[in-house]
């Protein structure tokens, strides 16, 4: 999901450039201007509210803003993100759009800021004034709404570059000419952004195997919490010591050592282009975890892709690998096999739900042979890319 926030002074054009960043990403537009307009137009309970305040020039209250922005995006279902022109315009609004992406469990993407000097502002607000009959671009309250800029809205730049989405753009010369100069920034954004992929599945259903020849086709780090924590159980350490005992069971480790070893192998690739998540997360709330995780470092699940797989193929595959030098210490062993499909099943529709209600879920058929089935995951994970390149 690619979420812009297009800042800028009033008549810096945020308008006009919005409508062709929306076209060209297949983004839904928020201009609070415009819906507040339509509202009172309307003469809805929140129109009225607003109303003697924009004719003064000054700022709609949050609590009416809020309430605006969260319906549009609620109504919004289907886009490949949202941008948002006139908001936020104070660094409390700026915090309050981080808890309205939040909830989506996305984030601001980038924060840009359309420059032009004050006098070119004033002549344009006025020039617009006139053509489209505009009650609230008076000279009187075009300078309200200017000082009130540079007072209370500018700011926000602040908020921004301190998290480093911030990039000033110059608003001055032909509308293709900025246009090209916003999505030459927009498209360098989308370049660093992580790429992470949840790949889900039954025991049995391939996730390992199909796990790394996708990490290998698009460069992305492979991170198995099961071979991490064989790994820990293999040298010994006190992790894998906590975790012997239920691997051997075939339950699901303590989160809290999952949380340690993921942290740890994130950590170690600084310079990664995005990671391919396989064994976590098994249950709703690691599904919480990773995201969190995530979250720490400006980043997010970008889609979510469940091979399926009949139980029956799962068994024969589980035991087909016990006579092989990939054995796990469980597959030989058909209650504990049997026990793992079941804690599978009790828990992944959870899983899945949570990530199907984000738009993040893709299935795709697991049953055919090795090359046949990674054809089909990264067709999946090329749409996934689409989605938000």
């Amino acid at each position: 999901m690619l979420n812009i926030a297009l800042f800028g002074p009033p008549g810096a054009g945020k308008g006009t450039q919005s409508k062709m960043l929306v076209e060209k990403y297949n983004l839904a537009y928020i201009s609070t201007g415009d819906i507040l307009r339509n509202e009172i137009a309307e003469g809805t309970e929140l129109g009225l509210q607003a109303k003697d305040i924009i004719k003064k020039g000054g700022l709609v209250p949050d609590e009416i803003i809020v309430q605006i922005i969260e319906e549009r995006i609620k109504t919004n279902t289907e886009v490949k993100g949202f941008l948002f022109d006139g908001f936020p315009r104070t660094t409390v609004q700026a915090y309050i759009l981080e808890g309205l992406l939040l909830k989506m469990n996305t984030k601001l993407d980038c924060m840009l800021s359309l420059e032009v000097p004050t006098d070119q502002l004033r002549n344009r607000l006025l020039d617009r004034a006139t053509k489209e009959n505009r009650p609230d671009d008076t000279e009187e309250v075009i300078n309200v709404r200017l000082q009130e800029y540079d007072t209370k809205t500018a700011p926000v730049a602040n908020f921004y570059k301190e998290k480093e989405i911030y990039h000033g753009i110059d608003g001055l010369g032909g509308i293709n000419q900025i246009f090209d100069r916003l999505t030459n920034v927009i498209d360098q954004t989308l370049e660093k952004s992580w790429i992470n992929l949840v790949l889900l599945g039954p025991p049995g259903s391939g996730k390992g195997t199909q796990g790394r020849k996708l990490a290998e086709k698009f460069n992305l780090v492979y991170i198995s919490t099961g071979h991490l924590m064989r790994q820990e159980i293999k040298k010994g350490t006190e992790m894998g010591k906590s975790a012997k005992t239920y691997i051997e069971k075939g339950d699901i480790v303590p989160d809290e050592i999952a949380i340690k070893l993921i942290e740890r192998q994130i950590k170690k690739h600084p310079d990664a282009n995005g990671f391919i998540f396989k064994g976590f997360p098994r249950t709703i709330v690691q599904a919480y975890i990773l995201d969190g995780l995530l979250r720490k470092l400006q980043s997010t699940v970008t889609s979510t892709i469940s091979l399926n797989v009949p139980t029956l193929e799962s068994i024969k595959r589980l035991t087909a690998r016990s006579k092989t030098q990939s054995k796990r210490a469980y597959d030989a062993d058909t209650d504990i096999i049997i026990h793992r499909l079941e804690q599978h099943e009790k828990r992944s529709s959870k899983v899945s739900n949570y990530y199907s209600k984000q738009n993040k879920l893709e299935l795709v058929d697991g049953v055919g042979d090795e090359d046949l089935v990674a054809d089909r995951l990264s067709e999946a994970v090329i749409e996934s890319f689409k989605k938000i390149r």
